[in-house]
């Protein structure tokens, strides 16, 4: 039985490179172009046919060999890793149960993802909220052209009150008020 698993592990292995790829293209170019010499009789188109079918037919239970081992190493190691984690324990094994088994776990599996999902995108959605509100009302642009705004009520008016002054500033500055109580400067 060991000697199996190794045969159908290399032959796995050398079957599916690009070695073994170029042989049987050039196998079945050597194969069509000798048909002219064989007057593409019944006899040259069973060689390929036969050929072809006993080399599937032995692979096919080569790579089920090799595949049925990998998923049941695959498998141990994904129980090693759910037992040394905060994993749920009951996932080990689960190669074993029943079909519906199955679905239920699955579906309690996508229930889950949907809840982690939902609260992955509240989070997300709380995050740009945040960053709207600390963000400024507006840019330099609309700073640059306000500013201008008020200098030229300035410069119409003259002399400015620190009432004004401050009416100016809540124009500037998109609706605040001027926080400070002290006198703004003039020019």
């Amino acid at each position: 039985m060991r000697f199996f698993a190794r045969f159908a592990t290399a032959t796995a292995h050398a079957t599916g490179s690009p070695l073994a790829f170029i042989v049987c293209v050039i196998t079945v170019l050597a194969w069509a172009l000798s048909g002219p010499f064989f007057g593409f009789s019944e006899t040259w188109q069973l060689v390929i046919n036969t050929g072809t079918t006993i080399v599937t037919f032995l692979m096919v239970f080569l790579i089920q060999n090799t595949q049925n081992r990998d998923g049941a190493a695959l498998q141990a190691k994904l129980d090693e890793i759910i037992l040394f984690t905060d994993a749920e324990n009951e996932f080990v094994g689960i190669e074993n149960l029943t079909d519906k088994e199955l679905q239920e776990l699955h579906a309690r599996c996508e229930k889950a993802a949907q809840r982690s999902h939902a609260m992955l995108q509240s989070a997300h959605a709380e995050r740009n909220a945040r960053e709207e509100r600390s963000k400024p009302v507006f840019n330099r642009e609309d700073m640059r052209i306000r500013l201008k705004q008020a200098r030229r009520v300035v410069d119409k008016c003259g002399p400015v009150s620190d009432t004004d002054r401050r009416e100016l500033f809540s124009m500037i500055h998109g609706g605040r008020r001027c926080s400070s109580k002290r006198p703004l400067r003039t020019r």
